[in-house]
């Protein structure tokens, strides 16, 4: 657990354990040859499932923005109304949960205080619990009803990396399940997201060779001290996180907002000294996608007549995004749903450099500790 394995910070280590996080995650829970997912561990009945009225998802920080991108995941895959909370915020507002829903809490260590808090209140009304977690028989994990373990492996830099693309990947087997479940999917369509899922690892492989291209973006930009990161629909939660990372590690101020949001008071601050990173990727296949992409385009073009530096993260082959934005960072080709998976990754790496050349702690910032266990 101590070993770096000869990355100079754990960091970095995990940023690239990713691949290997999401195989262990996700392939002993599919069968392609069968179109079917198997969550053996949720111990929820199939009845209870297709009756299912509501989820409510639950958590704090990083995995709550892997639970902004699953309920966009599971609204799609299973047709069922999704809420999600801050797990800190979850018992002040009275919530209206009960039997016939399920809440899922989400924390890498499974011993977040608050999380744990969220957890009880939910059961207490009725509600039926999964647990989303990093570790084995923790607290969350032995009181809930089901648990979806995330074999991301030990993580011990602070800022959270390969937990967060590992919940996003069971999020979406879950998606996919209930789907299954509830006759949402077609089995052509189910051995279509497991293939797509299946193909993540090398993918997320292919990803990290942005590592260089990062490094020169933090060179430029470490003295830099304010950023603002945009997402849209299922995109929003990474730049979420991207802002979070930034913040976390290298202590500049970033804020993580939806982009159509921005016009609604962030852009007043924009000129030349605030650069912007925004998600501009595009399933060219999806039709929603191609919209979101458009109008992803209109906004950077109305950021650059307002002074702005662009940093954009797209997908092979847009030949447009290099002519629009400052800096590009190209992923590989992946579907609406799945791509947060590997538009993260940048960002990862961004935060990574932007700290290690502002000569910083990158695995243990200030003020943080691994597992938050007082609210």
């Amino acid at each position: 657990m101590s070993d770096k394995g000869g990355f100079p910070h754990y960091m970095l280590k995990e940023i690239f354990e990713q691949p290997q996080g999401l195989r262990d995650t996700i392939e002993p829970r599919v069968s392609l040859d069968e179109a079917v997912v198997r969550l053996d561990e949720i111990r929820i009945s199939a009845d209870e499932l297709r009756a299912l009225r509501r989820i409510n998802i639950v958590a704090s920080g990083t995995s709550r923005h892997a639970g902004i991108a699953g309920q966009y995941m599971i609204q799609e895959l299973a047709n069922v109304a999704v809420d999600v909370d801050y797990a800190s915020e979850f018992e002040y507002r009275n919530p209206l949960i009960g039997p016939g829903e399920i809440t899922i809490v989400i924390t890498q260590s499974g011993e977040t205080a608050d999380t744990s808090a969220a957890q009880r209140e939910a059961k207490a009304k009725g509600s039926r619990t999964i647990a989303v977690s990093n570790v084995v028989d923790s607290t969350i994990a032995r009181e809930a009803d089901g648990v979806l373990y995330t074999h991301a492996g030990p993580e011990i830099s602070i800022a959270s990396t390969k937990a967060f693309t590992a919940q996003m990947a069971v999020l979406f087997l879950f998606g996919l399940y209930l789907g299954q479940v509830r006759g949402k999917l077609t089995r052509e369509r189910r051995r279509q997201y497991i293939r797509e899922l299946l193909d993540l690892p090398e993918k997320l492989t292919k990803t990290l060779e942005s590592a260089p291209e990062c490094k020169l973006l933090a060179d430029e930009f470490y003295k830099v001290e304010d950023f603002l990161f945009l997402g849209r629909a299922v995109h929003y939660p990474v730049a979420m996180d991207g802002a979070l990372k930034l913040k976390e590690v290298s202590y500049i101020h970033a804020e993580g907002y939806p982009t159509g949001e921005s016009k609604h008071g962030p852009i007043a601050m924009l000129d030349d000294k605030l650069p912007v990173v925004i998600i501009a990727t595009c399933d060219r296949d999806d039709p929603g996608s191609v919209l979101r992409y458009e109008k992803t385009v209109a906004n950077i073009k109305g950021f650059k007549l307002q002074s702005a530096r662009v940093i954009a993260i797209a997908t092979e082959g847009d030949e447009q995004m290099p002519k629009l934005a400052d800096h590009t960072i190209f992923i590989p080709e992946e579907s609406e749903l799945l791509s947060p998976i590997l538009e993260i990754v940048p960002l990862q790496l961004f935060a990574y450099y932007m700290t290690v050349r502002k000569g910083l702690d990158v695995d243990r910032p200030r003020n943080l500790v691994k597992s938050v266990s007082v609210e």
